[in-house]
């Protein structure tokens, strides 16, 4: 898939997921990464967001190996690189093929309503200098994901927060961003709540 036909919305991305990997079999990150054929940090960052809100949340460990991957790519965005890096250790993670496809289906229900309301709109929050703040988000994100582990299903928000600022960056919609933002709040809460 080249970049001109990479997928420019959620159910398009989804339906590539789906084709991930081989039938039967577990699902790497390398495939996910292949079948969809992304390397703009908007997708590098809705693929692991997606799969962190879905049930997937629940498998221990999964939401800090995403926080490990995110952080990754959001540090080789600050320091201005235009192609990201992802150890084969990364890479080679795996997901079991049954969770992986009640993962999928969960995610399409909403796809379609989600794809209405997304558009270009408040871009300067998708580029230049807001490119650079938005991976400083994701580490943030990405921080409150291992510790989050501790509460069921915690992990949802952070997956959601991370979705919408890769889907706002993907979609160069500036308003999804804000969204994101906003999310760190009710994420912070939590973290609040899980020390007391």
């Amino acid at each position: 898939m080249t970049r001109d036909d990479a997928p420019q919305n959620l159910r398009t991305l989804l339906e590539c997921l789906e084709q991930a990997g081989e039938p039967g079999q577990d699902v790497t990150l390398a495939s996910m990464l292949e079948a969809t054929g992304q390397r703009s940090f908007g997708a590098l960052l809705l693929v692991p967001g997606l799969l962190v809100f879905s049930p997937l949340s629940g498998i221990p460990g999964l939401p800090t190996f995403f926080a490990a991957m995110v952080g990754l790519i959001a540090l080789q965005l600050l320091i201005g690189r235009d192609h990201f890096w992802l150890p084969q250790w990364l890479l080679g993670r795996r997901a079991p093929r049954s969770k992986y496809d009640r993962a999928m289906g969960f995610l399409k229900r909403p796809a379609g309503w989600v794809d209405r309301i997304i558009r270009h709109r408040l871009t300067f929050f998708t580029s230049g200098l807001a490119v650079r703040l938005n991976a400083v988000l994701c580490l943030l994100i990405a921080a409150t994901m291992p510790p989050l582990e501790l509460i069921p299903f915690g992990n949802s928000i952070a997956g959601a927060a991370l979705s919408l600022l890769g889907l706002g960056m993907m979609a160069r919609d500036g308003a999804l961003v804000l969204l994101s933002i906003s999310m760190l709040g009710l994420l912070g809460y939590l973290l609040t709540r899980l020390w007391m």
